[in-house]
């Protein structure tokens, strides 16, 4: 089967070995800023940072030595961009903690415009009021759209806009990588 010219330049920007450092690296930088890990809980963006907000804790967990519990939250109602996407499906929000007073960070795949953050946000505050958030990331690829900054990022990766960062990790049936995707323009 001959490759497709999308396919033959599709780039591996990280293997798995660079992912689990990134999220090595990430887990130290939470636990750097956040001293009292009973007070931080983390919440993944449904559904690239669900995975990610897992290993998270099991990293955080054993660097703390307290169990740092985390959940998922749904944003797909608190979009700004609902009226455009048609048909939406909702996924499961499951946060067994209480938010309330805690410091919440909110953990995705990759940040793009920052409208999906700013979704989380929204979704997030309906679920308790935290001391604050905090927001961690494996990939900025930039472009924001809105005033949005991760305090945690894995990888800067600046992008085109004919180009995608595409996350694949063994939970959802692949291999822990990152890759650039250019986007086919000649249609």
């Amino acid at each position: 089967m001959p490759i497709s010219k999308s396919m033959a330049e599709n780039k591996t920007l990280l293997d798995a070995n660079a992912v689990q450092r990134a999220l090595t690296r990430i887990a130290h930088e939470i636990a750097e800023r956040n001293i009292d890990p009973i007070k931080v809980g983390l919440i993944g963006i449904q559904r690239g940072g669900i995975h990610l907000a897992k290993r998270l804790s099991g990293i955080l967990s054993e660097i703390c030595g307290e169990l740092i519990p985390y959940g998922v939250i749904d944003v797909s109602m608190h979009r700004d961009d609902i009226a455009q996407r048609g048909v939406v499906t909702v996924q499961p929000t499951e946060v067994p903690f209480d938010v309330e007073g805690k410091t919440i960070i909110l953990v995705d795949d990759v940040l793009f415009n920052g409208r999906t953050v700013r979704a989380a946000l929204d979704a997030t505050h309906h679920l308790g009021r935290p001391k604050c958030i905090q927001l961690a990331v494996l990939i900025d690829r930039g472009h924001r759209e809105l005033p949005i900054k991760p305090d945690f990022i894995g990888k800067n990766i600046p992008t085109s806009q004919n180009e995608r960062i595409e996350v694949s990790l063994t939970e959802t049936g692949g291999h822990d990588t990152v890759s650039l995707i250019p986007l086919n323009t000649e249609e």
